[in-house]
């Protein structure tokens, strides 16, 4: 990974001119003062699966632990929808739609009004867009663009056009501006609820234009009316980093996705860890009588919430404490604790480091650790971890490897950062490598130059 990140880096230019997790049973209950009136889920990428059940199985789980959690709360012990927002299915075959649909049902209470819009990619790749629009609205009883009123609070789903040449055309557009004067008229100080699959632009992270899991059609309407509260799936990225909840003109949630997870890494797109695939999540949101919102984000597979947060009606253009500015000023660093220290090895020209694992806010995780390897005389070689944040895995310790480094005295720096670059102090070690010079180690460098060049390229183009 050395020689990747720099590869990484030099080509992204090129081309840019070319937390303590209580269990659901045990902590339903809600902060002192916010008594909801209103619960959903909202959850997204379910890609199941005809030749597997892996996926299938996490709606019901998904299901069993939000009544598991409506159940706990004596005052609103109800889940009153389930909101899923796009690429239901892997391959948008007839038989994946059958086994969606009977997964979500299987589980579904009548009290729980079902929501859903279908994409444009997973959901359409096998059948035409008419046939998954009309296979949405016959499992849930809506349109696939929709208006439904829950609880008081409107609920509005766009899904992809049925024009094949278009993503979202402009009727949707009117119809969309339609539907959101009529849920502002009836009454201005709540929330509204929009949908569709993909972020809008430059909104929740990994919406940015190196991400790529955006779309720009919704925006220039939505800045519109601060009421809205955009929930979008797409892009996989965590939904308890924090820039996964998102204010400016209106508000914009992402889903993470109930079936694996993404990163954006310094230069890397589509960064994917070795158990990207366990990963399942999704949000219980709840509203107060205020129009407050809390947003509890689940780990499905665990059984436990990862994130908690609070915000204040958001109809209230003077409400945004979310925005990116806000959140990076109040963010704090992650801090190593007292007496942690480095445990440096080498072999010939590799170094392995395990630092302890720092500690940081329960709604601002560490993401990220960084390692720098440097001579008295020489550049940096530097590398990263991405810890497992983004799961209720607990952590006691980070691991770091660098190869090809030619033999010589190294003092050795790791720093714990959080979603916005703040970084802890650093630990510090010296340590002497023994093995091969630079001049020995250079066919050692090239073949790692072009596989690394080879890996970058997968990733970006994912």
């Amino acid at each position: 990974m050395i020689v990747k990140k720099t590869t990484a880096l030099l080509l992204a230019v090129l081309l840019a001119f070319a937390c303590a997790l209580p269990a659901f049973a045990a902590d339903g209950a809600s902060p002192a003062g916010f008594v909801p009136v209103l619960r959903f889920v909202a959850a997204s990428d379910t890609h199941v699966r005809a030749d597997s059940d892996v996926t299938a199985d996490r709606i019901g789980k998904m299901l069993d632990e939000a009544y598991a959690v409506a159940g706990s709360d004596a005052k609103h012990p109800h889940l009153d929808a389930l909101v899923i927002v796009g690429d239901l299915t892997h391959d948008g075959t007839a038989p994946e739609f059958d086994k969606f649909e009977r997964a979500v049902k299987g589980s579904l209470r009548d009290e729980t009004q079902f929501l859903a819009v279908v994409a444009k990619n997973h959901d359409g790749y096998h059948q035409s867009r008419k046939a998954i629009r009309a296979r949405c609205k016959e499992m849930t009883g809506f349109d696939a663009d929709f208006h439904a009123v829950i609880g008081g609070y409107h609920f509005i789903g766009v899904s992809v056009s049925a024009n094949a040449l278009l993503h979202y055309d402009a009727g949707q557009m009117r119809w969309l501006k339609a539907q959101l004067d009529d849920a502002v008229r009836d009454d201005p100080q709540k929330p509204v609820f929009v949908m569709h699959h993909e972020p809008s632009y430059d909104t929740t992270y990994g919406s940015r234009l190196y991400d790529g899991w955006f779309v720009p059609y919704f925006s220039p309407l939505m800045k519109k009316y601060p009421q809205i509260v955009e929930i979008c799936g797409h892009s996989h990225y965590p939904l308890n980093d924090p820039r996964s909840v998102w204010q400016g003109a209106y508000t914009a949630i992402g889903t993470g996705a109930i079936v694996s997870s993404e990163f954006t890494v310094d230069a890397y797109r589509a960064y994917h860890p070795t158990d990207y695939t366990e990963t399942s999540t999704c949000w219980i949101i709840e509203a107060n009588a205020q129009n407050d919102l809390r947003l509890r984000g689940m780990d499905v597979n665990a059984g436990s919430f990862l994130c908690d947060f609070v915000i204040p009606n958001p109809a209230d253009p003077g409400n945004r404490p979310f925005t990116p500015e806000k959140r990076k000023a109040a963010s704090e660093a992650p801090v190593f604790g007292e007496g942690a220290a480095l445990t440096v090895t080498t072999d010939g020209n590799t170094l392995k480091t395990v630092v302890p694992a720092a500690r940081a806010a329960a709604d601002d995780p560490v993401v990220l650790y960084r390692i720098e390897a440097k001579k008295a005389n020489g550049a940096a070689v530097k590398d990263w971890v991405l810890p497992p944040y983004y799961r209720a895995t607990a952590q006691e310790s980070v691991e770091f490897t660098l190869r090809n480094l030619p033999a010589g005295d190294y003092t050795v720096r790791v720093t714990a950062e959080n979603a916005y670059g703040k970084r802890s102090a650093p630990l510090q070690a010296d340590v002497r490598l023994e093995g091969k010079n630079a001049v020995q180690l250079i066919p050692d460098y090239i073949r790692q130059f072009f596989a690394d060049l080879k890996d970058f390229f997968v990733h970006l183009f994912w």
